[in-house]
């Protein structure tokens, strides 16, 4: 995996993202968003990944989602997942964590992927991208966009024009099961345990509900400078 551009530092947050090779399709069924998803639980620890023996044990997911995988690598504050790409807002908790997290996620699925569908080569459009979240505004907008991402599957220009309905949207999101949005607004389930949000400033609190993210990603790109893009 190639060396980063940014350092990766403990205590400080990230954006993390990547996408598929010339934007295929990545998750094309539920089964590659359940898999991600787990992987994305199971990759984060400094123990090996044995996933096919716990499918083979037919273990429910709440105890998948409560496996051992021995001292934690990063801790993860949101994540969404779309058809060719993913997001994930990551805190550096350990030395070279956020690297040997992504290195291991992205070994695991893109060997699952190419298994299932008879494919050899990358599957990523090249290493994971990152940006370093530096202050307060970045980070709540970061938060708020990840969660609000999976809109565009029905309506791909609410980011240009506005969403165009408020409450269609919401349901929407609250139904959507590949991102954290639910864990956070709607109910707790075992992919909950996904995410660490002890980690995360307690200001997340502030944001209660769709329209305060949706509010959040409305704030002026004054307050951000340039990075929203």
């Amino acid at each position: 995996m190639a060396v980063r551009r940014i350092p990766f530092i403990i205590d400080e947050y990230y954006h993390v993202y990547n996408r598929g090779v010339d934007k295929r399709v990545i998750f094309s069924c539920d089964r590659d968003y359940n898999r991600f998803m787990m992987l994305l639980y199971l990759c984060n620890g400094v123990l090996p990944v044995n996933i096919r023996n716990l499918s083979r044990q037919g273990l429910p997911l709440a105890e998948i989602f409560s496996t051992d995988k021995g001292e934690q690598l990063v801790d993860i504050g949101a994540y969404c997942l779309m058809p060719n790409h993913f997001h994930l807002f990551l805190h550096e908790r350990a030395e070279n964590g956020i690297t040997m997290f992504m290195e291991k996620l992205s070994t695991a699925y893109s060997m699952y992927f190419n298994k299932k569908n008879e494919r050899t080569g990358s599957l990523f459009e090249g290493p994971f991208k990152a940006k370093h979240i530096d202050d307060d505004p970045y980070l709540n907008y970061v938060f708020s966009y990840i969660h609000l991402n999976p809109i565009k599957l029905v309506d791909p220009n609410w980011q240009e024009t506005g969403v165009s309905n408020r409450v269609s949207a919401e349901k929407f999101m609250k139904e959507y099961k590949y991102s954290s949005y639910r864990d956070y607004f709607a109910d707790t389930r075992p992919e909950s345990a996904i995410l660490d949000k002890k980690a995360f400033p307690e200001h997340f609190s502030e944001l209660n509900d769709f329209n305060d993210i949706i509010n959040e990603i409305n704030l002026p790109r004054a307050t951000l400078g340039n990075r929203t893009n």
